[in-house]
């Protein structure tokens, strides 16, 4: 059983780790690289969280939203993760093609309009990706997005074939 104090995290960079270690100090502590240190208080009926800089004063918002990229970009370096955001993107893509063939085709209005701005949508993240000279990770991410929008819309045309 906790008490009413806190608990320590011991030189641990949520960046470089991604696990927190807890020992028996009375304060949380946890590093964020060049952005300074999260304070984390732990509280029986809540837990607050308090940010603070390496210098003691207040955090400011900014400063919290500037770590996100580095954390995300550490977070994605991993080619598991990489592949299941892929798949995700994919499948994600093939379900937003069936709502849309589901939602303008049972209605029978404006299907025309819908399906015209599908293809330019399609078109359009096409010559985005390839006129790019460097893949990134996001831009790989709308690819797969894509393909899966192009067959779901396929598979539904084979459906409505049949």
């Amino acid at each position: 059983m906790v008490d009413s104090g806190t608990i320590m995290v011991h030189s641990m960079s949520l960046v470089s780790t991604g696990l927190i270690k807890f020992g028996s100090s009375p304060q949380t502590r946890v590093s964020c690289g060049k952005y300074g240190t999260f304070s984390l208080r732990y509280s029986p009926r809540l837990l607050r969280i308090r940010a603070v800089q390496e210098n003691g004063g207040p955090r400011r918002l900014v400063d919290i939203i500037r770590v996100v990229p580095e954390l995300s970009r550490n977070y994605f370096r991993s080619p598991s993760r990489r592949a299941l955001f892929g798949g995700i993107s994919l499948l994600g893509g093939f379900y937003v093609a069936q709502t849309i063939s589901l939602s303008f085709g049972a209605l029978g209005v404006n299907d025309v309009i819908a399906a015209v701005v599908c293809v330019l949508l399609t078109e359009y993240a096409t010559k985005f990706y390839y006129s790019r000279p460097k893949v990134t990770f996001p831009l790989a991410l709308l690819n797969n997005f894509k393909m899966g929008f192009t067959y779901g819309l396929f598979i539904d045309a084979f459906k409505l074939a049949s």
